[in-house]
């Protein structure tokens, strides 16, 4: 592929002179992207997307489809960058359970509040548009109290950074100089606001995202970034109604391409590869995110009716068990809270579950029990 996607510059880090890469403005120039070559992914892509939003309508709770997805994304986001916590660490630490790695499950925590604030922006009638203002705003609560902290959290970095390599002159990539970075922004917000598109949706999201990633706009916390802005994009066109998607699953799972697919188009101009490994990961996504929710809603029924199977169950049983899918691991006090009931009636109701099978408790211990929605845990972690 003979395409240029952007220029060096030379730059001075830290003492030394390295060649600092300035991409190009969307879209790709000249030769013009070859849309035959991913017009059929393209087309499954947006069709695996229409299955799962038509799949969602039919679940019992979308509240509770959105509470393990949004979850779910959170933590293999920041899995790709190095955080260890595991969903069940989640699960614990919102039920205000002690865990060992409490600093990860915050990085984890600080990315739901972040993609909760940009969707809050996003759908209200006077909230901003995606533009750099807001991504600062998402990255400030991304990086409020966790590693990278301390490095210009919510503010377009003013110094060079690197990627990769234990120095600048060995670096794998160095992305802009910082007074290249406010215009490439503002080249990047036109594309996403342009009225008459020439591209399909999922194309656009795929050349923001690796736009983004080569702008590199912060000192830290671009990767987590880079991936919100795909979720906020894939609701803000229109592709699904509702978050239920975790993309950063597939990339996960094939890290290494995710980021080979990404150098190339710097170094080869070859938008198409990255463009077919995109869609192909959002079909995969969406595919294993609708199965998920078959899979979950049979859970919770055949939970349900084994409850509703055995005769006379309290009132407050029931409103308890409606809870579990929000509230997988919980003690009796929250579930007081929650219901706003006695602790006697409250516990008598997570008695009921457990005899049923429905939660078990995780301490063996007679006081400061937590419960936890056993079968439904396992099933999203596994």
């Amino acid at each position: 592929m003979n395409r240029s996607t952007g220029s060096y510059v030379t730059t001075s880090v830290v003492g030394e002179s390295v060649q600092a890469f300035v991409p190009d403005p969307l879209p790709p120039g000249r030769p013009a992207l070859e849309a035959g070559s991913f017009a059929d992914l393209n087309h499954e892509a947006e069709l695996a997307l229409a299955r799962l939003s038509g799949v969602a309508g039919l679940a019992p709770s979308v509240d509770w489809l959105l509470y393990s997805a949004i979850r779910k994304e959170a933590l293999l986001t920041s899995q790709i960058e190095g955080t260890q916590a595991s969903l069940t660490d989640l699960f614990d630490s919102e039920a205000g359970a002690s865990v060992s790695n409490a600093d990860d499950v915050e990085e984890v925590t600080n990315y739901i509040r972040a993609f909760r604030y940009v969707q809050a922006q996003l759908r209200s009638s006077d909230g901003l548009p995606i533009s750099t203002r807001l991504i600062c705003e998402a990255h400030r609560l991304l990086m409020d109290g966790v590693r990278g902290g301390s490095k210009q959290p919510g503010e377009v970095r003013r110094s060079q950074n690197w990627i990769g390599g234990s120095r600048p002159g060995n670096a794998v990539f160095v992305p802009p100089p910082p007074n290249k970075v406010g215009e490439l922004l503002a080249g990047m917000e036109r594309f996403i606001h342009n009225e008459r598109p020439t591209l399909p949706p999922l194309v656009r999201i795929a050349l923001v995202h690796a736009q983004f990633e080569t702008i590199h706009p912060f000192l830290d916390g671009n990767g987590r970034m880079g991936r919100l802005l795909i979720a906020a994009l894939v609701e803000h066109w229109g592709l699904l109604p509702e978050p239920l998607m975790y993309l950063s699953g597939y990339l996960k799972a094939h890290q290494l391409e995710y980021y080979r697919r990404l150098s190339e188009i710097r170094t080869e101009g070859d938008w198409e590869s990255w463009i077919r490994f995109f869609l192909e990961g959002v079909a995969s996504a969406a595919a294993e995110a609708e199965r998920n929710v078959v899979g979950l809603a049979s859970l919770v029924t055949e939970d349900r009716q084994r409850m509703l199977g055995v005769g006379k169950v309290s009132t407050v049983a029931v409103r308890l068990f409606e809870m579990l899918p929000t509230m997988p691991r919980f003690t009796v006090e929250h579930v007081r809270q929650q219901l706003d009931t006695t602790f006697p009636t409250a516990s008598a109701a997570v008695k009921t579950l457990e005899e049923l099978g429905i939660v078990v408790e995780t301490t063996g211990q007679k006081k400061n029990r937590f419960f936890s929605y056993q079968r439904y845990v396992e099933f999203l972690d596994r």
